[in-house]
């Protein structure tokens, strides 16, 4: 199951850690489903998303259910209207962000806050010390801020602490609830991190900046399926040789953290860890790069050592070169197969299910940056539309459950599908639309699909996925 903690259903302006997410995993749990895959969990960048945050460490306090909050007494009860049809990125800044505020200046001063900052001093602090100022200047261009001391924002600094303790408390008892129901959590590890971030505030020397501390080159990917002129995502490139003088200490950091959170991590754009599309920072588009080496082995052998294995999935899309399939190989991570990439060309494409070659891989019906399964259907061209047909055995009044069905019968270790393929939805229902920069990261449940939850445990114990 591929759902965002934001899409959930439930009071307020966007999806929480509270008791509909609690829900959700006795949901799962009926329907015979035991890894739950979620986005970034990270505070969400410009458009709200989460592969742009602030920051590669702090949990995304939007997250906060209110309801928990009030029960804990840290709120005084509040009037919740039924959730809102799509996350209302307004109302979490203008109503939810300073209800949360309040109750996270309930804990400032108490002995479970300081034993926290204390406990998680290195990557709390920085986020801390960062996102005050943030709030005091009312932006989060850094590079821009005035110097001004700690003291001067210290209440700022307590509440952003004590924003993470609420975060590390609801997570961790959902977390926990995922445990205790076999269910597995995949977290996501953008490969870069936002110009405007924590991280940059306080290593710039990590990365490629100029003399203005703007970077140059910036990241993205050559045209390809999602874009002709390619994606320019703007975000600054890392200095190789200034992480492995530390022995790769931010990265080992980062990956201590978010294993902290989840079971295993999938690792977005894997392919620039062989190496990186750079764009001289005054292309408007990313027609113009080249590729430049990325770590390679040398970075996943630290990581391998701090963490004692590595349980990493690799998000190997885009333009693949044999170093990069390489790489992977030599690590053993499984690699991922989309299958609405499949049925372009011919019988041979190596995302049909057919030509797997073992179960080392991660199969899905489409990711958060595809169409939805109907969606893809209704809008591909004719021969495509008869090549799935053709493959699927279908008359394609049903596409969604012909993939999925093609999905959960194939050799790979893990099936995957966003939950708006499990519920048939349309492309109204799409999570993100790369190259474009609005209307992404919004949608939302209006309620958990009980119904399902027999067909969905039928269908996974067809194939061994799921008993009976």
């Amino acid at each position: 199951m591929l759902l965002h903690p934001t899409s959930l259903p439930g009071p307020g302006p966007i999806g929480e850690l509270g008791p509909y997410a609690h829900a959700f995993l006795e949901w799962m749990s009926h329907a015979g489903l035991d890894t739950w895959q979620v986005l970034p969990l990270h505070p969400v960048g410009p458009g709200s998303s989460p592969y742009g945050s602030p920051s590669a460490f702090a949990g995304d306090a939007r997250l906060l259910s209110v309801e928990l909050l009030v029960a804990e007494g840290l709120l005084e009860p509040v009037a919740l209207p039924w959730g809102s049809e799509s996350v209302d990125a307004e109302v979490v800044l203008g109503w939810k962000m300073p209800l949360l505020r309040r109750a996270a200046r309930a804990l400032v001063g108490s002995k479970e806050l300081d034993t926290f900052v204390q406990a998680e001093s290195g990557w709390l602090t920085t986020w801390a010390r960062y996102s005050a100022r943030q709030q005091a200047f009312g932006h989060g261009e850094w590079w821009r801020w005035p110097v001004i001391e700690d003291h001067e924002v210290a209440d700022g600094i307590a509440v952003e602490s004590a924003l993470q303790l609420c975060f590390s408390r609801q997570w961790g008892a959902l977390r926990e609830a995922a445990r205790v129901r076999g269910i597995r959590v995949v977290g996501d590890v953008p490969m870069f991190v936002s110009h405007d971030a924590a991280d940059l505030w306080a290593e710039p020397g990590l990365w490629r900046l100029d003399g203005e501390l703007q970077p140059n080159p910036v990241s993205g990917v050559p045209p390809d399926y999602f874009s002709p002129t390619g994606q320019r995502w703007g975000s600054p490139l890392y200095r190789w040789e200034a992480h492995a003088a530390s022995q790769f200490a931010w990265w080992r950091r980062r990956f201590a953290r978010e294993l902290s959170l989840v079971d295993a991590v999938r690792l977005d754009h894997f392919r620039a860890f062989a190496a990186a599309w750079a764009i001289p920072a005054s292309e408007p588009d990313a027609r113009l790069g080249a590729w430049e080496p990325g770590p390679g082995m040398a970075l996943f052998d630290a990581l391998r050592q701090e963490l004692n294995g590595l349980p990493f999935w690799a998000e190997d899309l885009g333009e693949i070169t044999p170093d990069v399939e390489a790489l992977r190989a030599e690590l053993g991570l499984p690699g991922m197969k989309v299958l609405q990439f499949a049925f372009g060309r011919d019988a041979h494409h190596p995302f049909l299910p057919h030509n797997f070659d073992g179960p080392n891989w991660i199969v899905y019906t489409g990711t958060h940056d595809n169409d939805t399964a109907v969606g893809w259907y209704q809008s591909t061209d004719d021969a495509v539309r008869d090549r799935f047909r053709l493959y699927t055995g279908r008359d394609g009044s049903d596409p969604a459950w012909a993939m999925l069905r093609e999905a959960w019968a194939s050799t790979a270790g893990t099936a995957i599908a966003p939950m708006q393929d499990l519920m048939k939805l349309g492309g109204e229902a799409r999570m993100n639309t790369p190259g474009s920069a609005v209307g992404n990261w919004g949608w939302r449940l209006r309620d958990l699909p009980w119904q399902s939850c027999g067909w969905i445990r039928q269908l996974g114990a067809s194939f061994g996925r799921a008993e009976a």
